[in-house]
């Protein structure tokens, strides 16, 4: 709608409002007719589009807009949506009729007639008024020439909204519709997920390559709309991709954010202060299991529908659930003297075992196979030792007879770990061999020809039993070979073409505890992977740092 059609009936329509009054006007009324003075100074609405307002506190901003003389009743709508706190607003109009209008046009002598005429012929009120942050929809009707203002205020503090107005309700919808019924179930809840359904907006069987559904997961509280979802985000501190309707852009993301994308699924992780706040845009499926939660806690879930085209959105009415308490884990009894080995599942998952004292001096010995593992120990409930371990660990504690321990090992990976316990009231007899200052194995680049490489490690002042074992592998094994090693196997899981000897030696001096092996017959320009084992009076051993060493390619 351009200017030039604001214009003539603007122009017209403030002079006959000016000079009428049928009753003293209120408050509002008495602003009305004061803001008409700087009309042209003011903000027109937009028909047909969204237009953003800020709003300072306590500080009122007005809109207008126009609706022209008709001879049937044209429909218009005008939507609000607050993004952050509660706001007022309200919509006043200013009719006059058209004869009023058209002795308005006479000249200066016929003023009084004109006033008086006016009185009669035009009124100024208030047609609807609103309170709150849920979006609201006025539906009015209009035959005649029309002024319209719109009044918003936030008594809170600033904040922005966004209003949209048309006048044309026969060429679609800006935003998605909403069912008849627009609440979320929820139809399962477990220890980490949250199912949920909702009926399908008509918009999405209309138009399906369009629109599509994006769910908002957070612990805080539900969102009334897409626009209050993003300024709370925002507020932590965070940047925010345009919008969260999501189409799909790879945009970057902050440190705090995480962007998961599978299956057709879009999801953002923020992490703010009050914990995860999730955004997953999954198409025009409209049920959906929310993965990776954590136990015994209360999600809010809101769904809106999205105009891919146009950003513009619609909220379902949210909900929540809480999932499920943790299960006790299975706590399991350590014995003296025996060997387990713990499988830990993800950081999520831990382990308990308990021992009780039939001695008063007990040691735990802990052998790290693979992954990092927190060992946290209680004796009758108090905690003795805490720590993160790697290779081997001992602790040796005091107490009485019958004193419970429990000890609980918890992955600090992703990824799974695992690990060998044992206690025992035995010091003399130690689970695992005496072990040398370092267990890398070192490589001499000079002693490396076509066909040798020659390797050394440490040993230590009790004579003890190495076995040395070689494998080839290629260049893209490396990193996983070395990463997902399995610190705790034998050799008994390797094949007997890759043991390439065994040996004792031992030296009372330290200094001179190194022993050096040259590995032949290899072949030239290749990769191998050479392991050492330690094998010590109980018989486990003790896997040295694996080391890959490659041969020359010419000599």
């Amino acid at each position: 709608m351009s200017w030039l059609r604001f214009y003539l009936p603007l122009h017209i329509l403030m002079a006959a409002c000016l000079c009428h009054s049928i009753k003293a006007p209120t408050s509002s009324q008495q602003s009305f007719r004061t803001d008409l003075f700087n009309f042209y100074h003011s903000l027109i609405l937009a028909d047909g589009k969204e237009t953003t307002v800020h709003l300072m506190k306590d500080i009122p901003k007005r809109y207008y807009f126009v609706l022209e003389e008709s001879r049937v009743l044209s429909p218009f709508t005008i939507t609000v949506t607050p993004c952050d706190v509660p706001i007022e607003w309200s919509i006043l109009v200013h009719k006059a009729s058209a004869s009023s209008l058209g002795k308005e046009t006479q000249g200066d002598h016929d003023t009084q007639e004109v006033s008086q005429s006016q009185k009669a012929s035009s009124i100024v009120s208030t047609i609807f008024n609103y309170k709150g942050n849920s979006v609201e929809t006025y539906m009015g009707m209009s035959s005649h020439s029309a002024l319209y203002m719109l009044e918003f205020l936030s008594t809170e503090r600033d904040t922005h909204i966004t209003v949209y107005l048309t006048t044309d309700t026969t060429s679609g919808h800006l935003y998605p519709e909403l069912p008849m019924d627009p609440r979320i179930d929820v139809i399962g809840v477990g220890h980490t997920t949250v199912t949920l359904t909702w009926k399908h907006s008509p918009s999405v069987l209309q138009h399906r390559e369009s629109i599509q559904y994006c769910l908002l997961v957070n612990e805080k509280h539900n969102y009334k709309s897409l626009c209050a979802a993003e300024t709370a985000i925002r507020s932590s501190g965070m940047k925010l991709p345009p919008t969260l309707a999501l189409s799909l852009s790879p945009y970057l993301l902050e440190p705090q954010q995480v962007m998961i994308l599978s299956n057709s699924e879009l999801s953002i992780i923020n992490k703010v202060s009050s914990g995860e706040v999730r955004q997953i845009c999954m198409g025009t499926k409209n049920t959906y299991t929310v993965p990776n939660l954590s136990p015994s806690t209360q999600y809010y879930f809101d769904v809106f529908v999205v105009n891919l085209l146009t950003n513009a959105s619609a909220a379902y009415t949210g909900t929540f659930a809480r999932t499920l308490e943790e299960p006790e884990p299975k706590v399991t009894e350590l014995k003296d003297g025996k060997v387990i080995q713990v499988v830990l599942d993800g950081k999520k998952k831990f382990s308990s075992l308990q021992y009780q004292a039939r001695h008063k001096k007990v040691q735990f010995s802990f052998q790290l196979c693979r992954g990092q593992v927190r060992v946290h120990i209680t004796k009758n409930g108090k905690t003795v030792a805490s720590e993160n371990i790697s290779g081997l660990r001992y602790f040796s504690l005091k107490g009485k007879l019958l004193d419970t321990y429990l000890v609980q090992l918890r992955s600090t990976e992703e990824s799974n770990s695992s690990v060998k316990v044992q206690v025992s009231p035995h010091f003399h007899k130690p689970l695992f061999p005496l072990l040398p200052e370092s267990l890398k194995i070192k490589s001499f680049s000079k002693l490396r020809t076509c066909n040798s490489v020659t390797i050394a490690w440490l040993g230590t002042q009790e004579e003890s039993k190495y076995c040395v074992y070689k494998r080839r592998i290629e260049e893209d094994q490396v990193w996983r070979e070395l990463q997902n090693a399995d610190r705790c196997s034998g050799p008994e899981s390797r094949h007997k073409s890759e043991k390439v000897l065994c040996k004792y030696f031992y030296d009372l001096n330290l200094q001179r505890a190194v022993t050096t092996e040259t590995i032949k017959g290899l072949d030239a320009g290749t990769l191998y992977l050479f392991d050492v084992y330690l094998f010590g009076p109980s018989g486990i051993p003790v896997r040295y740092h694996s080391k890959v060493v490659k041969t020359r390619k010419k000599c």
